[in-house]
């Protein structure tokens, strides 16, 4: 009788234990290409994340939600296309704001991952770089609590800037404030602060957005000054940030949720070895814009060591796939991600939902907007403004109807060929698609 008792004990804290919630840590790192980590073919060493690699699985057709920062954020946050909250560029000064046609900051109203989490018994803290509103002289834009966090450290592009990151100083400057902490301690600070939060909330699960601002340029990997070429400052760069990636990983709890993927593509893209041969980076809706690594682990529930080259997710998926895996309710029934949970097991997954991009207001005025839209240099980076991804084809025109490429990226995903007089009924649907969620845009 006694056995029977002590089975049925340790089935029920078996099972106790299964049921509990995740920790889930969503690291993002500025700027980081699609072949910045050394698992996907950099060539910089990057041991930390190949070692999530390891303990995880590599989705190598991930998407984020715009090749610039502040949209693509938007994406992540709401489970929304970033244009349906007026945020297509960078968010900075009201001008350059109203030039681009876009708000001066995130709509509180919008959908939240983390405030799905924080009403579900989530501690949640946002720890980072945010630009979705803040900073420069939009002294407005509502707190990190009105998105659902109990904690938010900024940076100076946020309503609530963490003091040693900065107040006023923007991480590029060569002067800092005497409380900031030098350029190259930023990650190192990040990292000890999000070890904090997750010390001091054991009791209950956490969600923390830990928001990296390196690999971003200016590249200062050492207070000294430092006279050498890019490539060689950036490999210092994204070795440390790596390093701390790995002092991060060493002391999370074992049952974390872990993402980590870029917000856009490089820049710059090094003889586009950052993107390993794909067409475009920052700026561009080419698949070096777009594309960005994404790596997840969750020890016992993500397959271990798996690689996926086919399943294509992307960072609008984030909310109802999240909040699916945590057994929580998403906050709205109007996604453009879909709940791809499933992909995050290793089930195979298709993707039921087109994909769609806008980049740039005005493309016929590229010229007159001297600081909304910055369009790539490199030859042949510069795309039409808006996109879509349906199966393997994917479609990018401008929203005046001009400049049709239709692309088959299972056989061309370096974006070389384009197929719209040969593929002429194709590209015509995907265009009128694309063209008719431009128009319902606000």
């Amino acid at each position: 009788m006694r056995s029977i008792l002590l089975l049925t004990l340790l089935g029920s804290l078996l099972g106790a234990a299964a049921a509990e919630r995740p920790n889930v840590l969503c690291i993002v790192v500025d700027d980081m290409g699609w072949g910045d980590v050394s698992c996907f073919g950099g060539q910089v060493p990057t041991p930390n994340m190949d070692r999530l690699a390891q303990e995880g699985m590599q989705f190598r057709q991930f998407y984020v939600a715009s090749p610039i920062c502040s949209a693509s954020r938007c994406g992540m946050i709401t489970g929304q296309f970033p244009a349906r909250w007026r945020i297509t560029s960078y968010l900075q000064t009201r001008a350059g704001n109203r030039e681009c046609e876009q708000a001066d900051y995130l709509d509180p109203q919008a959908p939240s991952l983390p405030r799905a989490f924080h009403e579900a018994g989530y501690a949640t803290a946002h720890i980072g770089k945010w630009h979705l509103g803040g900073g420069r002289d939009v002294t407005d834009a509502p707190k990190f609590a009105a998105y659902g966090y109990d904690l938010g450290l900024g940076t100076y592009e946020s309503p609530e800037p963490a003091a040693p990151l900065g107040l006023k100083t923007t991480p590029w400057e060569l002067k800092r404030e005497p409380q900031q902490v030098p350029r190259h301690e930023r990650t190192r600070w990040m990292v000890d602060e999000t070890l904090k939060f997750m010390q001091q909330h054991s009791n209950q699960p956490r969600f923390v957005n830990l928001w990296l601002d390196d690999v971003h340029t200016p590249y200062r990997p050492s207070e000294a000054r430092d006279d050498r070429g890019l490539p060689a400052k950036y490999r210092d760069v994204l070795v440390e940030t790596d390093r701390q990636i790995g002092r991060l990983i060493d002391a999370l709890p074992p049952n974390t949720l872990l993402l980590l993927c870029g917000d856009n593509g490089p820049e710059p893209t090094l003889e586009h070895t950052r993107t390993k041969g794909l067409r475009g980076m920052k700026w561009s809706l080419y698949e070096g814009g777009i594309r960005t690594p994404l790596i997840v682990r969750w020890p016992g529930v993500v397959p271990a060591g798996t690689v996926s080259d086919t399943t294509v997710l992307s960072s609008v998926d984030f909310m109802p796939t999240l909040c699916a895996l945590a057994q929580i309710q998403a906050p709205t029934s109007d996604q453009d991600g879909e709940d791809m949970s499933a992909a995050l097991r290793g089930e195979k997954t298709v993707r039921h939902k087109s994909l769609l991009w806008e980049y740039g207001r005005k493309p016929g005025e590229a010229g007159k907007v001297k600081s909304g839209f910055p369009y790539p240099k490199e030859p042949d980076s510069k795309s039409p403004n808006i996109a879509i991804r349906d199966g393997d084809w994917k479609l990018l025109v401008n929203a005046d109807g001009t400049q049709p490429e239709l692309y088959d990226l299972h056989n061309d995903p370096n974006e070389t060929t384009n197929l719209v007089e040969t593929e002429n009924a194709t590209a015509e649907r995907l265009k009128k698609a694309a063209l008719r969620w431009r128009a319902a845009l606000p």
